[in-house]
């Protein structure tokens, strides 16, 4: 197997709000923000707390036999559970009650309370009993956030590579994670499928039908309880809870709120103009299969060639 190429993520302590967007966001890189104050839910939010202050209102959740989900092949079964038991499930390695095997996994990505899942998570209006011992790191303009999520996993959770469209603060409460993250650069070697990578592996990836993931640079990092990982928008991210995890994730605009589907309650969806263009080019693509190959690849290459110019 080819050796991984893989860079450390950088770590910055204590910054000021004028360091964070003079210095680091225009980089355009992930980095670890460590000694952010993000309130009294670090050290607080154990599975003992979750259990006694949230209580058992019902909550959607990902169910696995496996820590390795692929959402493109849907390795998983959509559950509901009282949120206690959520956490009581998703704390413990062997469970006497569960859906598939006394050792599957449980994955929590809180969704609004819209049953047709069209409600944007917040924190503060979904989880009022946690809210108040969570802070939003203060460098962050209120009125450009788009959503705060709720995110709890078991042990060995691993969720599938892909990208968001807005920055995003992912925030550490308990428990560690690993994260590996690459650049929008490497895309032609993720083997893309919409938003997602093929490559479900990768650690030991599959490289006679992913020979181009041999390319890639893994930019990793082990988050610790307070850790804030800043992920820019369209890198590439792949999460591995190490231990019961719980987190929060704040996204937040950073372009014009035009540019966005006011439709999309997961902030995922690629930009209005980036969405038209892609299209644009699917159209091109079956106006050119009604010729012969020739003029396919003639006309292709023309089509390339115009892009690279603006590049």
């Amino acid at each position: 197997m080819t050796e991984r190429k893989v860079s450390p993520v950088p770590v910055y302590n204590n910054i000021l709000m004028e360091q964070f967007f003079d210095e680091i966001h225009p980089k355009r890189s992930p980095v670890i923000l460590r000694g952010l104050d993000i309130g009294s839910c670090l050290g607080k939010w154990t599975a003992e707390y979750l259990l006694q202050n949230v209580g058992n209102k019902p909550v959607k959740i990902h169910v696995s036999e496996t820590g390795q989900m692929n959402f493109l092949t849907k390795n998983f079964h959509y559950k509901t559970l009282p949120f206690d038991q959520v956490i009581k499930r998703s704390s413990e390695n062997e469970h006497e009650n569960f859906f598939l095997t006394n050792r599957e996994v449980y994955y929590l990505r809180a969704l609004g309370t819209d049953s047709r899942g069209r409600e944007v998570a917040n924190l503060d209006s979904h989880y009022p009993e946690l809210c108040q011992d969570f802070q939003v790191p203060k460098f962050l303009e209120p009125s450009t956030i788009f959503s705060s999520v709720l995110r709890v996993a078991s042990e060995g959770v691993q969720l599938w590579t892909h990208y968001d469209v807005m920055d995003n603060l992912l925030v550490q409460v308990t428990g560690k994670k690993r994260a590996v993250l690459y650049s929008p650069e490497d895309l032609p070697y993720l083997y893309l499928e919409g938003d997602k990578s093929r490559v479900i592996d990768i650690d030991f990836p599959d490289l006679e039908h992913f020979p181009e993931f041999a390319k890639v640079t893994s930019h990793e990092c082990i988050m610790e309880p307070g850790d804030v990982l800043f992920i820019p928008a369209l890198w590439f991210h792949n999460m591995t809870s190490l231990e019961f995890s719980v987190a929060v994730n704040v996204f937040w605009r950073n372009l014009s709120p035009e540019v966005y589907d006011k439709k999309d309650p997961y902030g995922n969806k690629d930009p209005l103009p980036a969405s038209k263009a892609l299209e644009m080019v699917e159209s091109a693509l079956k106006h050119l299969s009604m010729l012969p190959e020739e003029y396919q690849r003639f006309y292709k290459r023309r089509m390339v060639s115009r892009v690279l110019k603006n590049f």
